[in-house]
């Protein structure tokens, strides 16, 4: 979700009320939003839930957006945290929906996204991580979950390199302790 200074710009404008700079911020990173939440959900329709719920806490929350860190980093973090949730809420379904029917029965998978069960352990372990050392959270999810290089991640988050890798390093050590000894 590289986005550029005329999207940065959008953003501060909107944060201060632009209801305009909001119409149009929101056209423009809704492609980046809903490639950045099918990077999480594998399911098409998951992940256009994830970005809809996303736009929504952006137009939502855009004044809370001070500017003091780059937009497109302040979006990043929204964007996961819309899909971790979107991620939870499909799995609340998808256990009520199998405890309502017969126990041989298993959930059909065209109708409600079946949970990879490594894949909520890494959510749950993200989210512990997030809880804990919101930091490098921030900083892995922007190089695992993002993608962007190191280089990007400390140009994002306006630290230097050797912070960003060790942020980044720390964070891999955190989650693959949370994970257990299956995930190593």
């Amino acid at each position: 979700m590289a986005l550029d200074e005329l999207t940065e710009e959008l953003a501060r404008s909107a944060a201060v009320g632009d209801h305009r700079a909001l119409g149009e911020l929101l056209r423009r990173i809704e492609p980046d939003v809903l490639r950045h939440c099918a990077r999480i959900l594998p399911y098409h329709q998951d992940a256009e839930e994830a970005a809809q719920d996303t736009l929504l806490a952006v137009a939502r929350n855009i004044g809370r957006f001070e500017g003091r860190a780059r937009f497109s980093t302040w979006l990043h973090i929204v964007t996961a945290n819309c899909a971790r949730t979107t991620y939870r809420s499909l799995k609340r379904r998808a256990a009520e929906q199998t405890s309502d029917e017969l126990p041989m029965q298993k959930p059909d998978v065209r109708r409600v996204s079946v949970i990879a069960g490594s894949r909520l352990d890494l959510l749950d372990a993200m989210e512990a991580l997030e809880a804990d050392k919101p930091d490098l959270a921030q900083a892995l999810v922007l190089r695992d979950i993002v993608q962007l290089d190191y280089s990007e991640v400390a140009e994002q988050l306006k630290i230097p390199l050797g912070t960003a890798k060790s942020r980044i390093h720390q964070a891999r050590k955190y989650v693959q302790a949370a994970l257990g000894e299956d995930y190593r």
